[in-house]
């Protein structure tokens, strides 16, 4: 590479600049607080680990995607973090060892050895909110909440919650007992809405009519709340399990629905993202301005007990970059004050002063005039000046 190439990046990879990195920094600060105020306890996680431990209870996907090398040390494979959730749900099992619910927050980077869209980054700053311990319908209703709370922090507008639950995929498809190809075809199918070759997979695959048919149904199951009544039709001679299941997704929706009535509210019953990977209930935000989801989540129980600990799980998370693009709000910097390079005892008394007061003081260097170039990128709107003796702050 020549030397006038060495500034390019690899696909994916960005370099975070001072404006946004200051607004960056403070959405996360922001989001951190929030999740403090509902009881969520930071955690920070290493970046690299035994793959063996770092891949516990994910997909294929996320093997996919995660960076991997030898141990110099010990020889063994390790790998580089493209996912904070089973580390957090480590914490849980082994390291706390609590008896109630745990809930745990995180914001830090990881590492993908491709971009999960067009236009995403590989170096994703995940932020995000996981419960332990609890396996109520309450735990997954305050972290839909929470979520939502996030967007409305960052203030991203006409935000859609959509609702689903794997379960109940999971189930009809035990009782249809299909191969492993069949299963992973018809996963396909569904995942991509490819209503014909659902119908062909079921039609040549699916001896039991009735089952056929609430398959075939399921995957057409997706938009507004008479979805539900709709579902509770379709499945009315169900296997108990889903009945059940679906009653614990009405109930997560009615419960979301108190706390923010004011919330837009969709459903899709073939929604199966993180199918290998979580156990119930999946959610995710979508806005206009994003053509992917810009937070998901769900209920991925038992996580920890390879750890030693199975014990019920929720969560969700976003990337924090994504959130400050989108993000509304305006984090107005300070201005600076600019100080002549002066060891003066009584001007660095000010200037110790001033900076425990919180304000921003840039030291000056040489002995030119300050520019209007000059305090724009200094971004100052003041100075000390030495007036009959004594140091003052003064406007420019």
């Amino acid at each position: 590479m020549t030397s006038a190439k060495r500034w390019l990046l690899p696909d994916g990879v960005e370099e975070i600049l001072p404006a946004e990195a200051y607004k960056l920094e403070s959405l996360r600060r922001h989001l951190l607080d929030l999740y403090e105020s509902w009881g969520y306890q930071l955690v920070i996680t290493p970046l690299i680990e035994y793959l063996d431990s770092l891949l516990v209870g994910s997909s294929t996907d996320l093997d996919l995607h995660t960076f991997k090398i030898t141990d110099q040390l010990s020889g063994r494979m390790m790998g580089i973090r493209a996912d904070i959730t089973p580390q957090a749900a480590r914490i849980d099992a082994h390291c706390l060892n609590r008896e109630g619910p745990v809930r745990l927050c995180y914001a830090d980077n990881v590492l993908h050895t491709r971009p999960r869209g067009i236009m995403t980054s590989r170096v994703p700053i995940r932020i995000g909110a996981e419960l332990y311990g609890y396996s109520g319908v309450e735990c997954d209703i305050e972290l839909v909440c929470i979520m939502h709370e996030t967007l409305r922090a960052a203030e991203i507008n006409d935000v859609h919650i959509v609702l689903g639950h794997v379960g109940i995929f999971r189930t009809l498809l035990l009782e249809a007992n299909l191969d492993e190809g069949t299963e992973r075809s018809l996963f396909e199918a569904v995942q991509r809405k490819e209503y014909d070759r659902i119908d062909e997979v079921l039609n040549s695959s699916v001896i039991d009519k009735e089952l056929r048919q609430m398959l075939e149904q399921l995957t057409r199951l997706s938009g507004d709340e008479t979805i539900l009544e709709a579902a509770k039709q379709v499945f009315a001679a169900a296997p108990v399990t889903v009945t059940a299941e679906l009653d614990e997704l009405v109930a997560i929706a009615e419960g979301i629905k108190k706390r923010l009535p004011e919330a837009a509210m969709f459903f899709d019953l073939c929604e199966l993202r993180g199918y290998e990977y979580h156990t119930g209930i999946v959610f995710a935000a979508y806005t206009p301005n994003y053509g992917r989801a810009v937070a998901k989540g769900g209920r991925y129980d038992h996580i920890g007990e390879v750890f030693g600990r199975a014990r019920p799980a929720s969560g969700f998370d976003s990337d924090l970059k994504v959130l400050a693009k989108l993000s509304n709000k305006i984090f107005k910097r300070r201005a600076a004050i600019v100080v002549p390079n002066n060891n003066d005892p009584d001007l660095l008394i000010l200037v110790d002063t001033l900076r425990e007061q919180g304000e921003i003081v840039v030291n000056w260097f040489g002995d030119a005039e300050l520019s209007q170039q000059d305090c724009e990128e200094q971004n100052c709107d003041r100075h000390i000046v030495n007036k009959n003796g004594e140091w003052v702050v003064e406007s420019l």
